[in-house]
């Protein structure tokens, strides 16, 4: 889907996305396309950086490629990953409370991923990574205070 098909999509509900901006979740989410390719090789380095445990460099080199793509379950994808990232950096910075924040939006996002063409083509299994997600949600509920940085693996399609 392209930005123009996008937006008129938003339009014929009762919203309008500013240029440069298109409608995710109701909202005007930034949007600067970029090539195919060029978006697979950000999720590439998007993804080793989190396989290594650097979330914030993950966190970064995701962003482009969410931005880059109108297409709303590889949006929906790749902020949940963004969002995943993002809550191990506040983990590192001792923050409970951001990840548990950041958790809750990335398993919305992954979860609203599940089963799309953009799930399989990355080849994480995101029904086991929302699991995972789950999991460790049920743990901040029982103990708010943990801050400790367990980020799940991106388990792989079998």
């Amino acid at each position: 889907m392209n930005a123009s098909a996008a937006r008129s999509g938003a339009a014929a509900k009762g919203a309008t996305a500013r240029p440069g901006t298109i409608l995710q979740g109701g909202r005007a989410k930034a949007y600067r396309p970029i090539p195919d390719a060029d978006r697979r090789r950000a999720f590439e380095a998007g993804v080793a950086a989190y396989a290594r445990g650097d979330f914030f460099e993950a966190h970064e080199l995701l962003e482009p490629a969410w931005m880059g793509t109108a297409e709303p379950a590889e949006r929906e994808l790749l902020q949940g990953l963004i969002k995943l990232a993002a809550a191990f950096v506040h983990g590192v910075r001792g923050n409970p409370l951001g990840i548990a924040r950041n958790l809750a939006g990335a398993r919305e996002r992954l979860s609203a991923a599940i089963g799309s063409a953009a799930a399989a083509a990355s080849g994480i299994d995101v029904a086991a990574l929302v699991a995972a997600i789950d999991d460790r949600l049920v743990r901040l509920e029982r103990d708010p205070t943990d801050a400790t940085v367990d980020a799940p693996a991106l388990p792989a399609i079998r």
